[in-house]
């Protein structure tokens, strides 16, 4: 692993960092926020994952989230959304390829070789962070945007017992009956669409749920929010019954200006969880 930068950062540290990724084949980067309490002892890490076209970069600098992050004495780790790099298969649609993983790991060509998001997220990446940083691999919880709400969904209700708690901003709620959705699922996991059913969070809800608590914005002028079908991930948990918080925010897009507005309120839900008992 190499250190990319690091920064002083409302008493803690933004890094950021590249290192060599098996499940990619591939260099990865992610940014990585650590309150001041990480230079006493492991601190519990709030993961937040990206939407479509973003790096690690994105949300680190525009979610406004370090601040409430350092009073709560929590880490967060910014993945990227892709593989990347010279051999990596790209597409020049902007929702397909490069910036686009949809977190899954892709079955077919020419995707396959380095499209396995899953397995970076849910395997790789938590193991590099509680061997080089003080990270408490018992207290984790997960959010994302968009594409990275989606991932965070799916990582949660399939993962049990990993996360005390997941959150969303304006996710792909059904994406398997959605644009954003069919497209990717399509070119990454074949037309089987039998192998779509696990990565999406509307029928996971309805088939698993989570053991947990559940929190998710959206907002009511958000221009994809056909595309989002956040009516879907609804009925499910009705269906389900859910412990659940899902709330139409009255005037906001799908923008940064959106997630930024909303940051507290998600950072506190997962501390309130992360630190329960």
């Amino acid at each position: 692993m190499e250190t990319v930068s690091e920064n002083a950062c409302f008493g803690g540290v933004q890094g950021v960092y590249t290192h060599k990724s098996e499940a990619c084949s591939c260099d990865m980067t992610f940014g990585l926020f650590l309150p001041a309490e990480a230079k006493d002892g492991p601190v519990p890490v709030l993961w937040y994952l990206s939407g479509l076209t973003c790096t690690h970069e994105n949300a680190m600098t525009k979610a406004a989230a370090q601040g409430w992050a350092a009073e709560q004495g929590i880490a967060l780790c910014f993945p990227d959304t892709s593989p990347r790099g010279e051999g990596v298969a790209n597409d020049e649609a902007y929702d397909l390829g490069q910036g686009a993983g949809f977190y899954v790991n892709a079955t077919q060509d020419p995707w396959k070789p380095h499209f396995r998001m899953w397995d970076y997220i849910a395997d790789e990446l938590p193991r590099v962070l509680t061997a080089n940083f003080a990270i408490d691999e018992d207290r984790q919880a997960i959010t994302g945007h968009s594409m990275g709400g989606h991932g965070a969904l799916t990582l949660a209700m399939s993962l049990p017992g990993r996360y005390t708690s997941v959150s969303a901003f304006s996710p792909i709620s059904n994406p398997t009956a959605s644009d954003w959705g069919r497209k990717q699922f399509s070119a990454y996991l074949g037309d089987n669409e039998s192998q779509w059913a696990a990565h999406d969070a509307s029928i996971l809800m309805r088939e698993r749920g989570f053991d947990g608590p559940v929190l998710v914005d959206t907002g009511t002028q958000d221009q994809f929010i056909d595309l989002l079908r956040p009516e879907a991930l609804a009925a499910a948990c009705a269906e389900k019954r859910q412990q659940a918080t899902l709330r139409m925010q009255p005037g906001y897009d799908h923008s940064y200006f959106f997630v930024s507005s909303f940051m507290e309120d998600h950072i506190s839900f997962h501390a309130e969880a992360l630190y329960a008992g």
